[in-house]
């Protein structure tokens, strides 16, 4: 095992797909000669040459559109955009051919193409570059949608993503990029868990908080905070976002009876809403108390500045917890016996969504 960030995590993943199958090329806005705007695929054209690490233009279409060429004649391709929302220039070629050839010719055709994007906010940069367009993908039939939250998933599940003969689209946490783990480089793709697979990153009976990729770290705080209160919290990281693994949801669900769900998205037709949806479908009659979305605001992305208002914190988080547990809470209103602990006073302005 090796410590790495999960940017070294990464370009090691792409590294070794690039050694196991010289099919895979690499491909997107300065991701050759600069390796990245994050240096994700630094050294990678040192290594593999020009030919295997693609500098391309600016041109998010054309990008994709490549890509499908290149997966025709059988290459595997794993394209960075390079920013979250430099993504929707692209959707039309994701939509319309990345997502329906296989389905178009009958399953003759394969798009083993992984688009790797990073995603998301807390890096003080503006909209179009700190965005979570993840529902659209997961609308739409024909892709993988997976989302990291550490260097050993972003490891092994890229080089999972690549090996797939599906399309996949990765999210990377850029607010994640510089965090540090335990990463072991030897792992057979074998052994690893499926891609499609949750992982409870902390058993509770109280409260299921369900969660995915940035937002993980919040979630394992807030769990943390709350096991001081006597409160315990079951965290399941979704690790895929399409398909989800609701056997594990249903499970821990009927164990806890109770769910929060966060995620940095907007609320309004999120990942958070089908969740609950399907939750409630599935284990009604288990449940205690209405599910909860702590979720990012449904407004185009604010400044540097305010983007902690945005992002669900920790308090956040706690507050929805105690909705789910029908305790005072922001929107019912807060009793003096019942007011917070030093540290929990954001939930007073916060609240849960």
């Amino acid at each position: 095992m090796t410590q790495l960030t999960m940017v070294k995590a990464i370009n090691e993943g792409l590294r070794q797909a690039m050694l196991d199958d010289p099919k895979v090329v690499v491909m997107g806005e300065d991701v050759g000669r600069l390796g990245g705007v994050f240096r994700v695929t630094d050294g990678l054209i040192d290594e593999f040459g020009a030919r295997r690490v693609i500098d391309t233009p600016l041109a998010e279409a054309g990008i994709m559109g490549t890509a499908v060429g290149l997966a025709y004649r059988g290459y595997r391709p794993v394209v960075e955009i390079q920013f979250d929302g430099f993504v929707y220039p692209a959707f039309d070629q994701i939509v319309c051919q990345v997502a329906k050839l296989h389905y178009r010719t009958r399953g003759n055709v394969k798009m083993p193409i992984t688009i790797r994007i990073p995603w998301a906010g807390g890096v003080g940069a503006a909209e179009h570059h700190s965005e979570s367009p993840e529902a659209y993908f997961v609308h739409t039939s024909g892709l993988r949608v997976v989302a990291v939250s550490n260097p050993q998933d972003a490891h092994v599940m890229l080089r999972q993503a690549i090996a797939s003969n599906d399309p996949v689209v990765y999210f990377e946490p850029k607010r994640l990029y510089h965090a540090k783990g335990e990463v072991d480089l030897g792992a057979s793709l074998a052994d690893a868990p499926p891609l499609h697979v949750a992982r409870v990153m902390r058993e509770g009976t109280d409260v299921t908080l369900i969660t995915y990729g940035g937002q993980v770290k919040t979630a394992m705080d807030a769990a943390a905070a709350a096991e001081d209160e006597g409160t315990s919290i079951e965290v399941i990281d979704l690790r895929s976002i399409s398909p989800v693994d609701y056997a594990t949801i249903d499970a821990s669900v009927r164990k806890t009876g109770r769910v929060v769900v966060t995620h940095e998205a907007a609320r309004e037709a999120g990942v958070g809403a089908e969740l609950i949806a399907s939750i409630t479908e599935r284990c009604f009659n288990h449940l205690e108390s209405a599910p909860v979305r702590v979720t990012g605001h449904d407004i185009p992305y604010p400044p540097a500045k305010i983007e902690h208002h945005h992002i669900p914190d920790l308090d956040r988080v706690l507050d929805g917890v105690d909705r789910a547990l029908d305790r005072p809470n922001s929107l019912t209103g807060l009793t003096d016996q019942s007011m917070p602990e030093p540290g929990r006073g954001a939930a007073l302005n916060g609240g849960a969504l």
